[in-house]
């Protein structure tokens, strides 16, 4: 009896889907094992029902440090040993260089979030509210919240765009990767407080995004860029992100409604004008893009 040989398109695909299952066993199994001692320090006299609605900055901080950490060594084993993958192909060299990629990221999440939360006040009845501080509280209170949401953002990164994303299209092609990917992106939110159907969509809405920038001249770098600009934006205007809410002095952003419009206590991600902005920087993040040979 013969074992009949497996047909050589298989054998791609399916050392593909290894691949990005090894990838992630590895990360999450990296990131408990270095997360795990410091939960206890960071969370004493905090109940984890408490902890997912208000993450202290420290444990934030932490985290975001650890998946990155993580899933960078996932990638150095998985990607660059494994699947002998350089820079270029991960595409954190690309034809833009990281400061002028993450210069057009920014542009790509600062105006999609930006033009939902100023559609929001003239459609919603939102509003921006002058709150206590002074511009100079805000300035340290927006820098120091970049500075908690950038590990989050470039780690999500590695996770969803990176490798999984690379090896995937390499299997199926880009259009599939992307939506798979992108879905997945979502459903790693599904415990966000506050969280909708709406709010899942539009998170897949911006995986897709994001991962148009992935494959835009600068790569990685912009991908990151875009990902911290919508955060970043958000949270600076006095919004919350992910259903997450920010302490920003000097302004804050009541949601106004209705929240399948505006998104309410979920954040602006979490309603139709989210749906409409991201939409259209996609298409326009498509044509820029679409020269791109890589």
């Amino acid at each position: 009896m013969t074992i009949p040989a497996t047909p050589r398109r298989q054998r791609p695909v399916l050392r593909a889907l290894l691949g990005v299952v090894c990838f992630f066993l590895l990360g999450f199994l990296l990131f408990f094992l270095g997360f795990l001692p410091f939960v206890d320090p960071l969370t004493a006299g905090i109940s984890p029902a408490e902890l997912a609605r208000h993450p202290t900055p420290i444990f934030a901080l932490v985290q975001g440090l650890g998946l990155l950490v993580a899933f960078g060594a996932s990638t150095w084993v998985v990607g660059w040993k494994a699947f002998h993958l350089g820079s270029r192909d991960l595409r954190w060299r690309s034809r833009l260089g990281w400061a002028a990629g993450i210069g057009a990221g920014l542009v790509l999440g600062v105006l999609p979030a930006a033009v939902a939360m100023t559609l929001g006040v003239f459609t919603g009845g939102a509003s921006w509210v002058r709150d206590s501080g002074s511009l100079l509280d805000y300035a340290g209170g927006v820098g120091k919240t970049l500075l908690l949401l950038a590990p989050a953002a470039l780690s999500e990164e590695l996770m969803f765009r990176g490798l999984p994303l690379v090896l995937t299209a390499r299997a199926f092609g880009r259009p599939t990767a992307i939506v798979v990917l992108s879905v997945l992106f979502a459903l790693a939110h599904v415990s966000n407080p506050d969280v909708s159907v709406r709010a899942l969509g539009n998170i897949a809405l911006a995986g897709i995004l994001l991962s148009v920038a992935f494959y835009s001249p600068g790569g990685m770098w912009t991908a990151f860029g875009a990902h911290i600009g919508w955060n970043g934006t958000l949270a600076a205007l006095g919004a919350p992100v992910s259903g997450l809410p920010f302490q920003i002095p000097m302004v804050d952003y009541t949601m106004g409604g209705p929240p399948w419009l505006t998104g309410g206590s979920f954040g602006p991600e979490g309603g139709l004008l989210s749906t409409v902005a991201i939409t259209a920087t996609i298409v326009l993040a498509a044509q820029w893009i679409r020269k791109e040979p890589t």
